[in-house]
């Protein structure tokens, strides 16, 4: 029998996949919401507000740059960095890429279609 309230592995920070989101934690009846995103060196996600939700960012491997309203913030591994609800927010990759892991309340929708334009 699966029971649903142990804990347990759900997934790896290391995950290959496409440029974007390449780990979601995934059970249905959660409350919240974590993502790996990875983007290759040069990629981005275009400047957005944000949702109306608190999120931590913590950098798991590489380097870039986070661009806020009120400036620029030098993104490397170990840096935690929270986006407070609302907070303009763009992220740009080094010349390693960035791999960062988001956490924050379960959101209701996705939000799509933030890629930094002429970006794969």
């Amino acid at each position: 029998m699966d029971d649903q309230t142990a804990p347990r592995i759900v997934g790896d920070s290391a995950a290959d996949g496409a440029p974007g989101a390449v780990w979601s934690l995934a059970p249905d009846d959660r409350t919240l919401d974590a993502n790996v995103i990875w983007l290759p060196a040069g990629d981005g996600i275009a400047s957005h507000i944000g949702p109306d939700l608190d999120v931590l960012v913590h950098v798991i491997d590489g380097s870039g740059t986070l661009v806020t309203g009120d400036g620029e913030i030098a993104l490397t591994t170990g840096v935690l960095a929270w986006l407070p609800p609302r907070s303009r927010r763009a992220f740009a990759a080094g010349p390693d890429g960035l791999r960062y892991l988001t956490v924050h309340q379960r959101k209701t929708k996705p939000a799509f279609g933030l890629r930094a334009p002429g970006r794969a």
